[in-house]
């Protein structure tokens, strides 16, 4: 799954609730934005590997951690802080590095 940014209608809660529940908890995983605007989770691929082609990427949620999933994806507070960063740094990101907490 993934959120087309281009598309000013796609990025919402709602979208980013369901990024973040389509994802597993059972691995380390990163939120990604490609310079195209694609946003999407990485699972396994985190950190600073492979990162050709990326406007910017969030910290890596490490395994276990509770950042990606269904719980995740309830957490109201959450969700509207990764659609923040999605909203703030697209099209132009302050870093191709970003925390959220």
């Amino acid at each position: 799954m993934h959120i087309d940014l281009n598309n000013p209608e796609a990025l919402t809660e709602g979208a980013v609730r369901e990024l973040l529940a389509s994802a597993s908890d059972d691995m380390h995983t990163q939120l990604r934005v490609t310079k195209t605007g694609l946003a999407y989770i990485s699972a396994g691929v985190v950190g600073g590997v492979d990162i050709d082609g990326l406007l910017f990427r969030l910290e890596t949620w490490a395994a276990g951690s509770g950042y990606v999933g269904k719980v995740a994806a309830s957490d109201g507070v959450w969700v509207r802080q990764i659609y923040n960063a999605l909203n703030d740094n697209w099209p132009i990101a302050a870093f191709d590095y970003i925390d959220v907490y």
